[in-house]
């Protein structure tokens, strides 16, 4: 809590009831103003959410630490948080919650305030913004665009200035393309280091909470206030010793050419280069990289016998053949079907053998770059298409987790259609802090001034 204290400070957080009150009152004429965005599945009464922040106010001014004092956040509906409902945007699944998620708890013990639950796709099967009973998710940069999914309502909640940062999950992406889509901070930690107590399970062994913020330095506070072993948590991992830091001059591993791929759309695969050119400029040394076995795990996500996971956890909660399951949902989950327990096995046997390849690339490199996603999809495109053009968003991102590896992902640049492209780095398990601290050397907090609400969006004042 020391350096939270010491970041707390740096940031001149609000104090007064006043001061809270108008933060809040401005969070809710956003959120009420950009309905149409469809990022919000349950927003909190806000009579609600204002006496909070003055009890909050009168435990600051009695001297109690509050690390985030008074700061608005929400949360992704397949994460508890007590009194509100969770429905993974499954309205017949719904139920309210009667204690939060471990990650949520920190976080309001910390004085942040939850303004409510945010969209994403069904019960978190997608990467586009797009499966969703309430509606697509349209990027906060352009509403012809996907936001990206899984969790496309807690990215662009963040990105238009609802709330100052928000949880996400990630599996195969889903708390890093959407920040990439909407020009955000995505922070994807080692699975085991952020207890998963509380979340809709997905796919449990790989399964993590997220976060997005706007700034490095807010992503490394939360970070730390949420992580830790869970001993109720049977996929919590004991975390080993931090990492040493990157060195100031480093090498960095970079997809070569020829093996990237952004799907018809060259301007993206010009921005990677523009991205590992700027690394070079920090001091780095490129190499290339060969990216068949990322490629490889990847395709195991959904291609291979992990489907299977995602539906044994989906069917012991819900009737996947009944109630509000989109059929996109519904046909993706029944594809478990067609793989044996054999298949299981072998393919957990050839995914060691390729951690253990990409264990041996990082013995040469300090960091892997990597586009967060090959491009953006309109939203027409993607509900044409749900499933080819979902599967192509997740080039880069579905080995991750597979692969045992943490990830950040960052704003890079923005295509001349406008919208937002990102670049992830990647590092092994357990180099969460020490990678968030090198991502600082590509976003450096300059004034210091942290979770002031975003004015991302167009018209957002």
């Amino acid at each position: 809590m020391s350096q939270a204290a010491a970041l707390t400070r740096r940031s001149r957080p609000l104090r007064t009831s006043a001061e809270l009150s108008s933060v809040l009152a401005t969070a809710y004429e956003r959120i009420d103003r950009d309905q149409h965005r469809n990022c919000w599945i349950y927003v909190r009464p806000k009579e609600e959410a204002l006496a909070e922040a003055e009890a909050l106010a009168r435990r600051s001014a009695q001297g109690e630490l509050l690390p985030l004092l008074g700061v608005p956040f929400g949360v992704k509906d397949n994460i508890d948080v007590a009194g509100m409902p969770t429905s993974a945007a499954c309205p017949s699944f719904a139920y309210v919650a009667e204690r939060s998620a471990q990650c949520v708890e920190r976080l309001v013990a910390a004085g942040a305030i939850c303004l409510g639950k945010t969209n994403l796709d069904q019960f978190a099967t997608g990467l586009s913004g797009a499966r969703s009973p309430h509606g697509a998710c349209p990027s906060a940069a352009d509403d012809r665009y996907v936001a990206g999914g899984s969790s496309s309502g807690s990215a662009v909640a963040v990105a238009a200035g609802h709330v100052a940062f928000s949880l996400g999950t990630d599996t195969g992406g889903s708390g890093r393309v959407p920040a990439g889509f909407n020009g955000v901070i995505g922070i994807k930690p080692t699975v085991g280091l952020v207890s998963s107590r509380g979340l809709v399970p997905n796919c449990p062994t790989l399964d993590c909470p997220s976060i997005f913020c706007n700034s490095v330095t807010e992503g490394k506070l939360l970070l730390e206030l949420i992580e830790g072993f869970d001993e109720a948590d049977p996929y919590s991992r004991e975390a080993r010793g931090r990492s040493s830091a990157v060195p100031q001059e480093f090498r960095f591993g970079r997809i070569s050419a020829s093996q990237l791929n952004s799907f018809g759309l060259p301007e993206c695969d010009a921005l990677y280069e523009q991205a590992c050119g700027r690394l070079v400029g920090l001091g780095g040394e490129a190499l290339e990289i060969d990216f068949t076995p990322f490629a490889e795990a990847g395709e195991m996500l959904f291609s291979g016998p992990w489907i299977a996971e995602r539906y044994a956890a989906i069917s012991k909660l819900f009737d996947v053949d009944h109630g509000d399951l989109l059929e996109v949902t519904r046909k993706v989950l029944h594809s478990a079907a067609q793989f044996s327990a054999a298949d299981a096995f072998a393919a957990q046997h050839r995914l060691l053998k390729l951690r253990r390849q990409v264990q041996l690339l990082f013995k040469q490199i300090d960091v892997l770059v990597v586009p967060t996603a090959p491009r953006p999809f309109t939203i027409a495109d993607m509900l044409e298409d749900p499933v080819t053009l979902n599967t192509r968003l997740g080039h880069y991102s579905y080995s991750v987790n597979l692969l045992d590896l943490c990830a950040v992902a960052l704003p890079n640049a923005t295509l001349t259609s406008g919208m937002p492209m990102g670049v992830t780095l990647l590092a092994p398990a357990w180099h969460d802090h020490a990678l968030l601290d090198f991502a600082s050397r590509w976003q450096p907090d300059n004034d210091g001034a942290l979770f002031g609400l975003n004015v991302y969006s167009r018209g957002v004042g």
